[in-house]
């Protein structure tokens, strides 16, 4: 198992517990998922950090025993900024110019250092000049102060949360989670994500600019636990042969009720769920090198033509060979 990845809560007084809680949970929830899956990749270790010892968080909560902020970070750390009651902003207090200090030498968003914000917490992050130069969001009601405290800055607004490189900020309070769990999905896996997702009970959620769901996370904004097994099962094993009986005998229902299941909450079929499940799969083994005929195997094609037909029924451009990745790192 590989060292855990740090990820540290940056906290002050009236920070908004729900900008670092709902993360935190999403994390920790992750990490035993990565366990109980056995995955090779890191899980999280959270670490509360503070410029006092103490503090107290926006509905009253007292904070105690945070550690002080480190003088250095190892490589693959994140930093997570939150944002504050609105009245802590104005006050601008000694702790917040501290915070500014310490984040000006760390210089988060570099190469081996991530930087993600919620909410406010943008702010920060552009007080100490991190977001020059890059693409970001906060709450809409901060859009205006961030333009301003960032002038070399984007700003995009109707955003649920912006990636630039290592820096990825988000909108107010539960954005945060919807933040966290991309990061989950993108350091662990979609499974990773759907699942946290499902314990949280929450949606997969992006803004009308944002990209498009993966394939293998598409679908998935419902909470029935029944179109969740299902779902899993498929991206764990989509090589498999899945005909509409075994789908539903692992719903615990008919095929008839399995269907109507699927176009209820997740508006799609369970063969058409599957074939973009496999798709996602194969694509991703092209990408990496595999062959087309390798790639259509690994996804649970019948055969190459299979793949092709599935990609243009998809409406996917180009063709899977176009897709496969050479020896030197270049489409073909």
């Amino acid at each position: 198992m590989p060292e855990p990845k740090q990820v540290l809560f940056v906290l002050q007084d009236d920070s908004l517990v729900l900008d670092w809680a709902g993360p935190a949970e999403a994390l920790r929830l992750a990490s035993l998922e990565i366990a109980a899956l056995k995955l090779a990749v890191a899980p999280f270790e959270l670490r509360f950090v503070a410029p006092r010892t103490e503090a107290t968080g926006s509905v009253g909560i007292r904070l105690q025993a945070l550690e002080p902020l480190p003088s250095a970070l190892p490589d693959g750390s994140w930093i997570l900024l939150v944002g504050r009651t609105s009245a802590a902003e104005a006050r601008q207090p000694r702790q917040q110019r501290e915070l500014v200090a310490w984040l000006s030498r760390l210089a988060p968003g570099r190469p081996g250092l991530r930087l993600v914000t919620v909410c406010s917490g943008a702010l920060l992050a552009a007080q100490a000049g991190l977001l020059d130069g890059r693409r970001a969001t906060t709450h809409h009601q901060h859009l205006d102060d961030l333009a301003r405290l960032a002038p070399r800055a984007t700003v995009l607004q109707d955003r649920v949360f912006v990636c630039d490189g290592e820096v990825f900020t988000s909108a107010g309070v539960t954005a945060g989670i919807d933040l966290a769990l991309h990061l989950v999905a993108e350091h662990a896996g979609e499974l990773v994500a759907a699942r946290v997702a499902e314990q949280m009970a929450v949606a997969l959620r992006r803004g009308p600019a944002d990209p498009e769901l993966s394939p293998l996370l598409a679908h998935r904004q419902h909470l029935n636990a029944r179109l969740h097994r299902v779902q899993d099962a498929l991206s764990v094993g989509p090589a498999e042969d899945w005909p509409l009986a075994r789908m539903a005998a692992l719903a615990a229902t008919t095929p008839r009720t399995l269907s109507r299941l699927f176009a209820q909450h997740a508006c799609t079929s369970p063969q058409a769920y599957l074939r973009g499940v496999r798709l996602a799969v194969a694509k991703r083994a092209l990408e990496a090198g595999a062959s087309v005929g390798a790639a259509s195997e690994a996804a649970g094609f019948n055969s190459e033509l299979q793949l092709r037909r599935a990609w243009a029924a998809a409406g996917w451009p180009g063709t899977p060979s176009a897709a496969r990745r050479t020896e030197v790192g270049l489409g073909a």
